[in-house]
């Protein structure tokens, strides 16, 4: 019988591996054994299609993982990353849990919007599971992989900032040259675009190691290059994972700061230097030098920043437009930019062609034009707004349109004001509510208007509106949701159980569509 069926091999506890190297491993185990065990049945059973009900950016943590209870290990593993199905990591939600459970990615960091609560929770569900609950995932439905759309050139036409003198924001309206990209995109899609690390960085870093920068060596695509030109557009320098920290933390030679290094790894509260990117661990923890061709192994690829587009292709041809909030943080002494951003507005309109792609999207107009919309869009949320707007304008859509969108001080942050007088003017747009958080004593936000337009917005719904949510999701997006909830409640009379009930139909529907981040 052992000889059709061999035992799962354990690594025992007197292994020298940590709790989570030693689980990873026997997970690893598992799935190859019993995959090997699997493999010899004849039948392939059939796989029902599966729910995800913790599927949803806008519920908490606690919330899904209840949901996933008692679930097999990759499915409570997804129900702790942020459901957005960004990409950012590689994967999708449930991809990248799959991977983590059958050992092929070892890094529990990869949720960018999840941050640390993704990545402790990972590793404390990894910890947890018992290596024979760490099965293969080959009798579970696979995740439809998206066809990854390639990347073509394209050219930064425009970089003008929308906010005003003395706004706390740096915004800017993006102009792109799709000519001969052969490029198109609809309203609701979002486009990535493949921009380089900032030079002076790069040469921080190559300094800090005490290299040339001539080095040669092996990017993610498996081509040779050196190293200036790997860091600068091919190894993600902005973001290192838990295991370049675990990395570093084995080449110390100095404990404290091995021990310091691993408290980052596991994402510990309190861990010094929070937020690190490269640059500062390889300055902070001098005494960690791996070799080279390790450290860079242990980055991941640089990888296209997406942006929900800004503008319709019938109103502005052969381009796209984009509505960028510049990212830039002082940070122990030194100015951190963001890798697109701050790319878009210091550098793009000098830099020449960079690659893009288009992501096409679920976030639609409705078919019928006559159908009431109702956009939500703070901040650079108004992105596909705008794009939306466009269309109608170009269309001559003729369903009523209103628009919830808050900011800091209307006076600096109403992005896009001439706009939207226009399109209120000519009746593309029938309605707009506006919260500028700092323009009174106590702030208001985008939910609190829908809260006082309450009755309005359910006659909207009542009526077969469309009701869209653009913008951040650990915060805006579950503030909004809770909204519907509570207008649900009120004005049609509901309970909570119902509410939710009734939230969910208009999703189901397509009626309740959100582009969050």
């Amino acid at each position: 019988m052992n000889a059709l069926n061999p035992p799962t091999p354990l690594i025992p506890e007197t292994a020298p591996f940590t709790p989570q190297q030693r689980s990873w491993l026997n997970g690893f185990l598992a799935g190859i054994y019993g995959g090997a065990a699997t493999n010899q049945s004849l039948a392939a059973p059939i796989v029902e299609e599966e729910d995800f009900p913790w599927h949803d950016p806008a519920m908490e943590m606690p919330e899904r993982l209840e949901l996933s209870a008692g679930k097999p290990l990759p499915r409570r593993l997804m129900s702790a990353m942020a459901q957005l199905d960004c990409g950012q990591c590689g994967y999708l939600c449930q991809t990248y849990a799959e991977a983590l459970a059958e050992g092929r990615e070892s890094s529990t960091s990869l949720c960018v919007p999840g941050e640390k609560p993704t990545a402790r929770m990972l590793k404390q569900i990894l910890v947890e599971t018992p290596a024979v609950a760490a099965v293969t995932t080959a009798a579970l439905p696979a995740a439809a992989l998206p066809a990854k759309p390639e990347l073509r050139d394209i050219r930064v036409l425009e970089s003008r900032r929308l906010t005003g003198a003395g706004s706390a924001k740096d915004v800017r309206h993006i102009v792109i040259d799709l000519d001969g990209s052969g490029l198109s995109y609809e309203p609701g899609d979002s486009l990535g675009l493949m921009t380089p690390n900032d030079p002076v960085l790069v040469q921080a870093v190559i300094a800090v190691l005490r290299a040339t920068g001539e080095e040669p060596v092996v990017c993610p695509d498996g081509e040779a290059r050196t190293l200036r030109e790997g860091l600068l557009a091919h190894f993600d320098i902005a973001r290192p994972l838990d295991r370049t920290m675990n990395l570093l933390a084995m080449s110390a030679t100095h404990a404290p700061h091995a021990v310091a290094l691993r408290k980052l790894a596991d994402g510990d509260d309190g861990a010094e230097p929070d937020g690190a990117d490269l640059l500062d661990l390889l300055s902070t923890f001098q005494s960690a030098r791996p070799k080279l061709s390790d450290l860079l192994k242990s980055l991941p690829s640089l990888k296209p920043r997406l942006y929900s587009i800004a503008s319709s292709p019938r109103a502005v041809p052969g381009q796209v437009h984009l509505c960028v909030g510049v990212v830039r943080t002082e940070l122990r002494g030194r100015v951190r930019g963001g890798v697109a951003s701050a790319f878009l507005a210091d550098r793009a309109l000098d830099f020449g062609p960079v690659a893009g792609n288009i992501q096409t999207s679920h976030f639609r107009l409705p078919k019928d034009p006559t159908t009431p919309i109702l956009m939500c869009g703070p901040g650079t949320g108004i992105a596909p707004f705008r794009a939306f707007l466009q269309e109608a304008e170009a269309t001559g859509r003729r369903g009523r349109s209103w628009l919830l969108f808050g900011d800091q001080h209307r006076e600096t942050d109403f992005l896009y004001e001439p706009e939207i007088n226009g399109w209120l003017k000519n009746g593309t747009l029938t309605r707009i509510d506006t919260a500028f958080s700092r323009d009174q004593r106590e702030k208001i936000y985008v939910q609190q208007r829908m809260l006082e337009a309450g009755a309005d917005l359910w006659r909207w719904l009542q009526d077969g509106g469309h009701f869209y949510v653009c913008g951040d999701a650990l915060r805006m997006a579950r503030d909004v949701d809770a909204a519907l909830r509570s207008i649900a409640m009120s004005e049609g009379s509901l309970d909570a159980d119902q509410a939710r009930d009734w939230v969910a139909s208009l999703a189901r529907q397509g009626r309740y569509q959100r582009d969050v981040y």
